[in-house]
């Protein structure tokens, strides 16, 4: 029996990303990206933030179309709930990026996905929001991923994927490394 390629079809360009890659290698300052995102004050604790544009590959680029996320804190916090929570949308962000990375690395690696399916959980005392406790963080006290995966791979080369999808992950890195974060405002 002759040997057989091995081939996935997970969704993921990988020959288009490869491509990419080597040509960004040529032009290292088209690989400078500069995402953003607008949010306004709608009531309460409601906001809503739009995605339409961003800077990479030298220039203006825009989405297909714009992306709208209304964000606001559930009623137990005695507001109207017209959202999820900022610090949900950080869990989000995080889910969408390492589950992303996991199909294109499937995909690179031939393995087939039958389903991805990731749980987040993260812990927070809002003693330290509420301005109960100076000495308790703000943020999560810690983050816990867990994905639930069918594929045709073993399990290690399952926990590789994850792995991998964590190395390359951007959001990842925002989380667990500090970044420089700059506020400033204007009267309008």
């Amino acid at each position: 029996m002759a040997n057989q390629i091995k081939t996935a079809e997970n969704g993921v360009n990988v020959a288009a990303l490869l491509g990419a890659r080597e040509a960004l290698a040529k032009t290292p300052e088209a690989a400078r990206f500069k995402w953003r995102a607008t949010s306004e004050w709608v009531n309460g604790t409601h906001s809503r933030s739009n995605v339409d544009g961003f800077f990479g590959l030298g220039g203006e680029q825009k989405h297909r179309q714009s992306y709208q996320f209304d964000m606001d804190h559930p009623e137990v916090f005695a507001s109207e709930d017209n959202g999820a929570t900022p610090v949900e949308m950080v869990l989000v962000g995080l889910a969408g990026c390492l589950t992303a990375g996991i199909a294109a690395v499937a995909q690179h690696r031939a393995i087939q996905l039958r389903s991805v399916k990731a749980t987040l959980e993260a812990g927070m005392d809002l003693q330290g929001i509420l301005g109960m406790d100076p000495a308790v963080r703000n943020g999560f006290d810690g983050i816990k991923v867990h994905y639930d995966i069918d594929a045709d791979a073993s399990a290690e080369d399952i926990e590789a994927l994850v792995a991998q999808s964590q190395k390359r992950s951007a959001v990842f890195d925002v989380i667990a490394n500090p970044t420089d974060v700059t506020v400033t405002t204007s009267k309008m």
